[in-house]
């Protein structure tokens, strides 16, 4: 099984006439997803790289049973294009688009518990389902099929993960980067909780950085509610108090969301948290050792 995109997944993507959205589109479509089209208004009826062009995603959605989207539109157009998507019943929406106003994406949280809609992002690099369906930028030739669910609030950090557990034998069930914005979709709780669900899914992988409080609650979460190993990584234990670092929801803003707090609340819930970024996937080859007294990894040196 798989979360969130399948064989299923039938997408489209909003802005597919900029250069950003048909490249990754593409991408898409070569990775093995089921792209049936994309939006743009203003290029309603034309066809590009062998993509047809609707004028609006409720046409999109009639015509070729769309129910995921891609969003690549502008950021002060983009909460719009989510709303639209919403509207034309389509069931996942992956916003990659970064820079969306906080007020507007307020709008679109508000909007969309009205609705039967899953958000993931924006400023995200999408979901990918390993040698099954990718929706969004993510680079798939480091992902292979296997066992391990990554939930990340950073792109490249997504890919680290993604690529060390490929090299350790581990594989991937779904890897998703849920953005770091701070008004966004689909938190860690929301991943983990499918992630437990799953029964293909053996362990998971968390990344955070600092600022805000999903991890600390998704410790708490993972404490009461989660059976299989969970490893962490939080990034920014460097940055110092009021200092964005990357995303616009990684700083520390208040007496919490630092990178101690959120390591001390992981292990407290026992997790197991990596140290730096190299070890995420050492760190995961471990805590499956422990949970099920045998190493599974391609080397044994990974478990020790």
């Amino acid at each position: 099984m798989s979360i969130l995109v399948n064989k299923h997944t039938k997408l489209i993507t909003q802005g597919i006439t900029g250069k950003a959205g048909l490249f990754h589109t593409m991408q898409c479509r070569d990775y093995g997803t089921n792209v049936v089209g994309g939006v743009n208004p203003k290029k309603a009826g034309t066809e590009v790289e062998g993509f047809p062009v609707f004028g609006s995603v409720k046409e999109a959605v009639e015509k070729t049973g769309a129910n995921t989207s891609m969003v690549f539109v502008p950021a002060h157009f983009a909460g719009k294009a989510i709303v639209e998507a919403a509207d034309a019943g389509i069931e996942l929406i992956v916003a990659i688009t970064e820079g969306i106003p906080v007020r507007d994406m307020l709008n679109v949280h508000q909007y969309l518990k009205g609705s039967n809609s899953t958000l993931i992002g924006p400023n995200c690099p999408g979901v990918t389902t390993a040698d099954v369906a990718k929706v969004g930028i993510a680079p798939g030739f480091i992902h292979r099929k296997g066992k391990i669910g990554v939930v990340s609030r950073s792109g490249t950090l997504t890919y680290e993960a993604v690529y060390q557990t490929t090299r350790s034998g581990l594989g991937q069930t779904t890897a998703v980067g849920i953005g770091g914005d701070p008004v966004h979709g689909l938190n860690h709780i929301d991943v983990i909780r499918m992630f437990e669900e799953d029964p293909e899914t053996e362990g998971i992988i968390l990344i955070g950085e600092i600022g805000g409080k999903d991890e600390e609650q998704a410790a708490e979460y993972i404490k009461s509610n989660v059976t299989k190993p969970v490893t962490a990584f939080i990034a920014g234990a460097t940055a110092p108090k009021g200092k964005r670092m990357g995303h616009a929801g990684a700083i520390i803003s208040g007496p919490g969301g630092t990178a101690a707090s959120k390591v001390k609340a992981l292990e407290n819930a026992g997790v197991y948290v990596a140290k730096t970024a190299a070890d995420i996937g050492h760190i995961m080859c471990v805590a499956l050792r422990e949970q099920t007294g045998r190493c599974q990894c391609n080397n044994d040196e990974e478990c020790r």
